[in-house]
């Protein structure tokens, strides 16, 4: 059983608390900022419900941060400015409200886009800058307003935006591997119905032939033949249902065919004209194949035994499946002479080397010395322990 989850993340209604609590600490802390009695240092003998009032208009609206970014960012830059330009927040104290105002321009960079977010944060720090340097009262306490207005608007906003970019880069890459796992499946299905339809249509072919040929002189042959085609016909039909059962959630996967099946193929390939004497030996016999091995040695198999019976029929064929602890060797020959192909390797051959190569293993296919053709192939896998 899957062990409850320690952390999770938290829902919009979670979210929205945590800022309704944030906005009340801050505003509770600012609160005493703004009552400070400090004459000497600038400041003024406001009466006290105005230092609390400016001390949660700044602090208050971070509850809604997330609803209206733009909207709180520009009400508590506004009422900062207003209070350390009236004295109601003093000079030695204006490092107060940098807290509020980072959060409001985190959350701009955040989840706003790049270009408004740049809008919001550049006349905010315009508005704060023109009114601290307007203020103050010579050369030194303007470029400190600037440097001030700088200093609170321009690092928050900084890593607003390099979380929403890394968070964009994040979904962008989740994006691209749902699209790469796509295509995958999209080529594994296309593998499979090629092999199924492949295999099944060259042995309809060779007994419908056979069918036309003795029609009217041997009629209970073709018959036979035709019974042959049907039973083959059922069969196909059941593997493309099994393959493309996969794009169905509700569907209950039939097993899929591997090294238990191979007899079966061998007399499928009988049926072509295509004696197939075949060999499994299993070296270790405590090991268990994986499933994906196993259908990769079944097609591959499948795939040399078509050929065969497309190219090469009548002939004789031998089918050797070796299992040996973390390899599954592959051999299938034939003593069939077969057309001279100039076009290259043809899908079969094709589909068995990316087969193999899925698995790390090894391929080679091509004409034998003495007539006919071979092909081999090593599947390793790891054993389980």
């Amino acid at each position: 059983m899957t062990p409850p989850l320690l952390t999770r993340r938290l829902r919009p209604v979670d979210l929205y608390v945590v800022d309704a609590l944030l906005a009340v600490a801050v505003g509770g802390l600012l609160c005493p900022y703004a009552a400070l009695e400090s004459p000497l240092h600038g400041g003024v003998r406001e009466p006290l419900w105005v230092s609390v009032l400016v001390g949660l208009a700044i602090g208050l609206p971070l509850a809604v941060r997330r609803r209206w970014p733009m909207t709180v960012a520009a009400v508590i830059s506004a009422v900062t400015t207003v209070a350390l330009v009236t004295g109601v927040i003093p000079n030695f104290a204006a490092a107060a409200p940098a807290l509020a105002i980072g959060l409001s321009f985190y959350t701009v960079a955040v989840s706003t886009a790049t270009r408004r977010s740049i809008l919001c944060a550049a006349g905010c720090l315009a508005l704060v800058s023109v009114a601290l340097v307007l203020t103050a009262g010579d050369l030194w306490s303007r470029a400190g307003g600037v440097v001030y207005a700088s200093v609170m608007i321009a690092p928050a906003w900084v890593i607003g935006w390099l979380v929403r970019e890394r968070r964009a880069l994040a979904a962008r890459q989740s994006d691209h591997l749902v699209r790469q796992a796509t295509a995958e499946e999209r080529l594994r299905v296309a593998r499979e119905l090629h092999d199924v339809v492949a295999h099944t249509l060259s042995l309809i072919v060779v007994k419908a032939s056979v069918a036309n040929h003795v029609a009217e002189s041997d009629p209970r042959e073709a018959g036979a033949a035709l019974r042959v085609i049907e039973e083959t016909g059922r069969n196909a039909l059941a593997d493309v249902r099994r393959v493309l059962g996969v794009l169905r959630d509700d569907t209950s996967y039939a097993p899929t065919p591997g090294l238990d099946e191979l007899p079966t193929l061998a007399r499928q390939a009988a049926i072509g004209g295509v004696d197939v004497r075949l060999d499994v030996r299993r070296e270790a016999p405590g090991s268990v194949v994986p499933e994906s091995v196993g259908l990769a040695v079944y097609r591959i198999v499948q795939e040399a035994v078509t050929n065969v019976v497309k190219h090469a029929a009548p002939a004789a064929c031998r089918a050797t499946v070796t299992v040996t602890p973390g390899e599954v060797r592959v051999e299938v020959t034939d003593d069939g002479r077969r057309p001279v192909l100039t076009g290259g390797e043809g899908h079969g051959l094709i589909g068995m080397r990316e087969r193999v190569a899925l698995h790390g293993g090894d391929f080679s296919a091509g004409p034998r010395s003495d007539g006919g053709f071979a092909v081999t192939a090593s599947l390793p896998y790891r054993v389980a322990a």
